[in-house]
């Protein structure tokens, strides 16, 4: 059933508008997680490569910041246009280097970026670039050179969300994707290529986070860094853009709340937390992995949990009746492995799963979906981000205990609550502090803005807020 794509020559960076060799022979493979085979290698970037893609950001911003707002709205709607015609494409890779499975990375890892690049026009068009406050004038102005740094788990899609925003602000770009699955990007930049975007607006290099990512992080000419990963490279992240006095974006963890109440039909509630939680094998910063119920229906909410998680299908991200693939590395799977047994280690209560290879797949970097119960909110896997198909069934006394355990946690990114009264979950919605809550099961809207609190870092992606983080605000007075 595997489906391979082509292995890629991906040899080259794309620096000031040409495919380059990079400085270093170095190469980094890039592993299937569901064959655990190499399928393509690509350059390890080095200082000496961002230096470059970053002299060649600075050349290019004066041209492109000049250019007009339709000009970037046409160049932008055609790389839309491009990204649905490969969509087929970038799933397949998505879903060799990912281990997605393959119709939800065409419509989420694929998807998601092409609406993010076709929404820029309309944000471009509602945007105040200049207003009148008494004798000032007050303009909006791009803000330099980006430097973007996107994760592993959704590429393409928080790639989009840095890069789109701020090509459309008139900024040029630094790009670092991850180098667990960089192969999209290098796409991205053929279709930007072929657009017509001017060399050195976007630039890619490819490389480890600590030296291609500390690099262009502390460089001495960029304007502000849009970085989304863990809350422990965010935290060195802000350390070396305070230093420097450069804004940074910081999009880090999460370990959202899903609060089902009493009066919720909680058949409906707990499977769609418990889908929300396993969504992309868990390896979503806004995954539910915090289950909150009363008390006194602890068990029928396990039952369902146990249920829904036992019912989904792990396999080939290529066979369609697949649900959830393989986690994205080796390192990964061990990490949340790792974190089983240490819940077991806690006295948190297995009651689906757990840390060993899933019965029938030899092969493959795997974890079967796991649910734990009898969680109190000391415990590790109460607080810290697993990353992973885990989750963690927490009891509540009444609807304030619920708040204070949804809010007992220094993320703030996500979250949800469930309720048969949709007045009641609203209040409670607004007593959750985070970036955004999900009512009664209420879809991801890629127009409104992301972002957490606390230590799921600061700054705002996607929609017209996202787009604000681009432009600084400069006053002329009269």
């Amino acid at each position: 059933m595997t489906t391979t794509i082509p292995t890629p020559v991906h040899d080259r960076l794309y620096i000031g508008g040409q495919w380059v060799q990079a400085t270093s022979d170095e190469t980094i493979d890039v592993v299937n997680p569901y064959t655990e085979d190499v399928i393509a290698r690509i350059p390890a970037g080095t200082a000496d490569d961002v230096d470059r893609a970053v002299a060649a950001a600075r050349a290019a911003f004066p041209g492109w910041a000049a250019t007009s707002v339709e000009q970037r709205a046409t160049l932008l709607d055609a790389v839309a246009e491009r990204l649905s015609e490969r969509g087929d494409e970038l799933a397949a890779i998505i879903a060799s280097e990912l281990g997605a499975p393959v119709g939800l990375a065409r419509l989420i890892q694929v998807g998601l970026p092409t609406m993010t690049f076709a929404t820029m026009r309309g944000l471009l068009d509602g945007l105040a670039f200049e207003e009148e406050i008494g004798n000032s004038l007050v303009v909006r102005e791009p803000i330099g050179v980006v430097v973007a740094i996107a994760p592993w788990n959704y590429p393409l899609h928080q790639i989009a969300g840095k890069v789109a925003p701020a090509l459309a602000a008139g900024c040029t770009v630094v790009l670092k994707p991850s180098e667990v699955t960089p192969l999209s990007a290098f796409v991205l930049a053929e279709i930007l290529d072929e657009v017509g975007l001017p060399p050195g607006v976007l630039n890619v290099v490819t490389g480890y986070g600590q030296t291609v990512g500390a690099a262009m992080v502390g460089h001495s000419d960029v304007d502000i860094v849009t970085f989304t990963g863990s809350e422990g490279v965010g935290r060195l992240v802000g350390a070396v853009t305070g230093g420097n006095l450069v804004p940074a974006a910081l999009e880090l963890g999460g370990k959202s709340a899903c609060i089902v109440l009493d009066d919720a039909d909680m058949q409906l509630a707990i499977t769609a937390c418990v889908t929300r939680c396993l969504l992309n094998s868990g390896q979503t910063c806004i995954a539910l992995t915090r289950l909150l119920v009363p008390r006194h229906r602890l068990a029928e909410a396990e039952a369902i949990a146990a249920a829904v998680a036992e019912a989904h299908t792990l396999g080939d991200p290529f066979d369609p009746a697949t649900q959830q693939g393989p986690l994205a590395s080796a390192q990964q799977r061990d990490r949340v492995r790792e974190w089983i047994r240490r819940g077991i280690q806690e006295g948190a209560r297995l009651v689906t799963g757990g840390a060993e290879q899933p019965a029938g797949l030899d092969r493959g970097y795997f974890v079967a979906p796991t649910v734990f119960s009898d969680v109190r909110t000391d415990m590790a896997i109460a607080q810290e981000e697993i990353f992973g198909p885990v989750l963690s069934i927490i009891a509540y006394d009444d609807e304030e205990d619920a708040i204070r355990i949804a809010n007992d946690s220094r993320f703030g990114l996500s979250g949800a609550v469930w309720s048969g009264d949709e007045e009641r979950a609203m209040r409670v919605a607004r007593r959750i502090r985070t970036g955004q809550v999900d009512v009664n099961g209420g879809a991801f809207n890629p127009c409104a803005p992301f972002g957490g609190v606390g230590c799921s870092g600061h700054g705002r992606e996607l929609g017209a807020h996202g787009l604000e983080e681009f432009f600084y605000l400069k006053s002329i007075q009269r």
